[in-house]
Order: structure tokens, then C-alpha cells, then sequence
């Protein structure tokens, strides 16, 4: 008889709220700041692989969800990737494989006149040398 056995892992999470985000505001227009981050990107060598729509989900299905709170004016996510940077965290652990791609998002909060560039903080050792490029990207974004 064949008997498949499948290991038990047990992980701890931190609850999302407990999750550091590392964020620029500034009083630049949302485009602005969005067109930076999308140039910023490929000025290190990067291609956005997808551009997430947040903003514009989230108000389109609001009514769907029986929400009548507005979020955002606006807010995308962009998803990219280093094969070089990638590759070194991976090499020197492979489970850093759950943080790619690595995401910088921009948002403006409904109401509000800033805007807000940022990123998740990643873990110390290897993963500080993608915030390094994370935090280059935001900066520059923002014209620093």
C-alpha cells in the first residue's frame, strides 16, 4: 500500500498591521510621481513586469462589496525584478524566493493633497541590499 506523507510546517507571521512600510510623502502630483517611479525603474535596468491597479479596483467594486467608503484618489502598485540582485539573496537563501518580485507602490488617499511613495522593509542580512535599490528607486522617484 502506498502512503503519501506530507510534512507539517508551523510558521509564524506577523499580523499585516505589524508590517513595515518604509514611505516618502511629498506634495507632487500623483502622475508626477507615478511617471517618476516608472522611470526610476528602468533607469536601474528594470522593466515594471505588471502595474497594479489598486486604486481603480478597489472604487470600481466598492459598491459590489457593500462599501460606500473611497479609499484612495489614486494608488498602483508596480512589480518588477532584479535578476542580478535576485539571484544573489537566492543564492544565499533560498527562501528569500517569497519576496519577488519586489513592489514599490504610490497612492494618494482620498481627501487628501500628498502623496505617498513606499515599499514593505525587508528582513536584515542579504534582503537590505534590495531595499537599498527599493529605496534608490523611491527617492528618485521623488526627484532626491
Amino acid at each position: 500500500m502506498f502512503r503519501l506523507v506530507l510534512p507539517f510546517f508551523v510558521s509564524l507571521a506577523l499580523p499585516l498591521s505589524a508590517q513595515e512600510m518604509v514611505t516618502y510623502e511629498t506634495d507632487q502630483p500623483f502622475d508626477d510621481v507615478a511617471f517618476g517611479v516608472e522611470n526610476a525603474i528602468l533607469n536601474e535596468g528594470l522593466v515594471a513586469e505588471n502595474v497594479s491597479h489598486v486604486g481603480e479596483m478597489l472604487e470600481r467594486t466598492r459598491e459590489d462589496v457593500g462599501s460606500d467608503v473611497t479609499l484612495f484618489e489614486a494608488a498602483e502598485v508596480y512589480s518588477f525584478c532584479s535578476a542580478v540582485l535576485s539571484r544573489e539573496v537566492m543564492e544565499a537563501d533560498p527562501m528569500n524566493i517569497g519576496f519577488c518580485p519586489y513592489d514599490i507602490f504610490v497612492m494618494q488617499l482620498a481627501g487628501k493633497e500628498t502623496v505617498t511613495v513606499g515599499y514593505r522593509a525587508l528582513p536584515e542580512g542579504e534582503m537590505q541590499k534590495v531595499q537599498a535599490m527599493l529605496d534608490k528607486i523611491a527617492r528618485a522617484a521623488l526627484g532626491q
